[in-house]
Order: C-alpha cells, then sequence, then structure tokens
C-alpha cells in the first residue's frame, strides 16, 4: 500500500524541481495548487510527469485517464497513482 504523503511529497519534489524556476513560488506550492489551470504544467509537462509516475510507481497510466482534470493538482495525481497502483 502507498503512503499517501510520501507519494505527495514524491509529485511535489518532481514538480518543484522539473517545472518551477522561483524559488519564492515553489515555496508556494501545495496539494492542491492548480497545475495546469494554474499554469505551472503544460501538456508537454503532463506527458513527462506521466512517464515519471509509470516509472517511479511501476504503474500504466492509459490515455484516457491521465487527463488535464486528473493532473490538475497533486492531490488529483495522488489518488490517479493509489488507483492504479492498488488496482482499482
Amino acid at each position: 500500500m502507498l503512503d499517501e504523503k510520501q507519494l505527495q511529497d514524491a509529485v511535489l519534489t518532481y514538480v518543484k524541481n522539473e517545472y518551477i524556476d522561483d524559488e519564492e513560488e515553489a515555496d508556494e506550492l501545495t496539494p492542491e495548487t492548480p497545475l495546469i489551470s494554474g499554469g505551472i504544467v503544460d501538456s508537454f509537462s503532463m506527458v513527462s510527469l506521466k512517464v515519471f509516475l509509470e516509472k517511479k510507481y511501476a504503474i500504466k497510466i492509459p490515455d484516457e485517464d491521465a487527463t488535464p482534470t486528473a493532473f490538475d493538482t497533486v492531490n488529483k495525481i495522488v489518488k490517479l497513482v493509489k488507483r492504479f497502483k492498488e488496482g482499482k
């Protein structure tokens, strides 16, 4: 079973390191910060985030499930990863 807090931290760290250059902006990032609708993650970045998640957690996220809505916040990403990791 995945630890939700560890998963949340891993996604937050990845987003901060890969997509945010401004340290102050990175410090303000929370699990509910809009990533896609907030302009932090674009469609190309979403694909690299999906690949990161698939490799790190040994899962396959079908393209139809990798939607901007599903990737819009860290908490939504956590739910998505848990769903596929736990086979639900």
